[in-house]
């Protein structure tokens, strides 16, 4: 599930001028968009999410950015008949793809982004990696990046169970999300606090004093 969303923390209250973002995988482009582009949006954390506009053409007044370009002769099929679409995507630093790379630069927001290492969905730490030097080359604040090894695509809450593998509807098939269960699920615990500490930091200016809980 693509999660996209003005974040809202009910139990701890958090208050500010500003809007926070948080989006997973597609959401994650699509937060990086919204902070380039609109006013106001003061924190963004993305989670496995891309850098380039991935699946369809953005358009925003008079600005068009169109999708990653794909060759699904990349995809590999495993023992089980699930297709690793992680190299599908081709490289938005390279030829007419360059076009698809979100401005980031534009933002006026902190970023945050959560990677997951065994992410199969496509080269999450190497989308967070370009977004931070696109940042600091453009003289904006190195963004906060953390990695889990062994985390698979579907970073969730606590708690919830891993989803190593389903149907993705672009795709038309079953597809490898990733994940090693353990560290998966540590992963999960560790990022759900992350993401509440960066909130409530950049938020509400206060530090994380007390463990958050769902």
């Amino acid at each position: 599930m693509t999660l996209i969303s003005l974040f809202f923390f009910p139990a701890i209250q958090i208050k500010g001028p500003g809007i926070g973002l948080l989006g997973h995988s597609k959401g994650g482009d699509l937060c990086l968009s919204m902070a380039s582009f609109l006013k106001g949006i003061t924190v963004t954390a993305t989670v496995n999410g891309s850098v380039a506009n991935v699946a369809a053409t953005l358009r925003y007044k008079d600005v068009t950015i169109p999708p990653l370009g794909i060759n699904v002769k990349r995809v590999k099929i495993d023992q089980n008949g699930m297709a690793d679409i992680v190299d599908v995507l081709n490289n938005p630093l390279e030829g007419p793809d360059q076009q698809s790379f979100i401005p980031v630069e534009k933002a006026e927001s902190r970023f945050l982004f959560i990677v997951g290492e065994d992410d199969h969905n496509w080269k999450s730490k190497f989308f967070a990696t370009e977004a931070s030097k696109h940042l600091q080359a453009h003289g904006k604040e190195k963004p906060e990046i953390i990695c889990y090894p062994g985390a698979g695509h579907y970073i969730e809450p606590p708690y919830f169970p891993l989803c190593p593998a389903s149907m993705h509807l672009l795709v038309g098939r079953a597809v490898i999300w990733g994940g090693v269960p353990k560290a998966h699920a540590a992963a999960q615990v560790d990022a759900w606090q992350q993401i509440h500490t960066f909130f409530r930091k950049h938020l509400n200016g206060k530090q994380d004093e007390r463990q958050n809980k769902l």
